[in-house]
C-alpha cells in the first residue's frame, strides 16, 4: 500500500514479536522492552516505545501506521504538511485534545520524554489516562502543543464509511470524500469488512470487496 502511494524514498520498519513471513524488504525490530507488570488490560502502552530517544539508531521523520489501516490515496501530503507532531483527532468527544494514534508523524528521538516519563510514573499515568493515545496526546500537548491531520484524510471506517442501522442493511460502504487512509478501529478489521456481517449486536456491515484493491 505504501509503495503504491508514496513517491518519496522510504524505509519500512516493523516492530513485532514475530517476524516470520514478513516481506524481506521490511526491516523488523523487536518491540522495545518496557517491563510493564503482567496481567494488565491491553491499552496499547507498548506503542509509546516508538518515541524512545534511541530507537535502534533510526533517524529522520517517521509516519507511524497501525496494521489495521487501508491506504486509499497518496501519502505524500502526510510528509508535506508542516508540523512537529501530527496525529488524528479522536473521532468522538471532539472537545478533547485526545488524538487517535493509528497514524501519527514525528521526528524520531525528539519526544523521548513521553517514553521516559511513562516508565518513571507508570502507576499514576495509567490511573489518569485510559490508554496510550490519551496519555501520548496530553504529554506532547503539555510540552509543545499538538497538531491534527485534516479531518477528511483519516476517516473512521466504522463511523464514516458505513451507515447506521437500518440503512446499513442496504447502503454499501463507501470511501468518504478526501480520504487517504481508512482507519479500522474497534471490532471491524479490513478482512472482516471485506466479508461483511455483524460486528457488535447493534452494528451490521455490508461486504466491501473493493477493499481488496487497496489492501493487498
Amino acid at each position: 500500500m505504501v509503495k503504491r502511494n508514496l513517491s518519496y524514498p522510504f524505509k519500512m520498519v516493523c516492530f513485532t514479536d514475530n517476524s516470520e513471513g514478513i516481506n524481506e524488504e521490511i526491516t523488523c525490530y523487536p518491540i522495545p522492552e518496557m517491563n510493564l507488570p503482567g496481567g494488565l488490560p491491553e491499552r496499547m502502552w507498548k506503542k509509546l516505545s516508538t518515541l524512545k530517544s534511541d530507537l535502534y539508531g533510526l533517524e529522520g521523520t517517521a509516519l507511524f501506521l497501525d496494521l489495521d489501516i487501508v491506504v486509499v490515496d497518496k501519502l505524500d501530503p502526510f510528509f508535506d504538511l508542516e508540523g512537529d507532531f501530527i496525529i488524528i483527532k479522536d473521532y468522538r468527544k471532539q472537545w478533547r485534545i485526545t488524538g487517535n494514534s493509528s497514524v501519527y508523524r514525528f521526528k524520531i528521538g525528539a519526544h523521548g520524554y513521553v517514553f521516559d516519563d511513562f516508565l518513571k510514573d507508570f502507576e499514576n499515568i495509567r490511573k489518569r489516562h485510559r490508554n496510550e493515545q490519551e496519555y501520548l496526546t496530553q504529554a506532547i500537548f503539555d510540552k509543545q502543543g499538538i497538531q491534527y491531520w485534516p479531518k477528511e484524510w483519516c476517516p473512521s471506517y466504522k463511523y464514516d464509511a458505513i451507515s447506521r442501522i437500518p440503512f446499513a442493511f442496504w447502503k454499501k460502504p463507501t470511501i468518504p470524500p478526501g480520504a487517504k487512509i481508512l482507519i479500522f478501529h474497534g471490532e471491524i478489521n479490513p478482512h472482516k469488512a471485506i466479508e461483511g456481517g455483524f460486528g457488535k449486536w447493534y452494528r451490521y456491515v455490508r461486504s466491501a470487496p473493493w477493499i481488496k484493491k487497496y489492501w493487498y
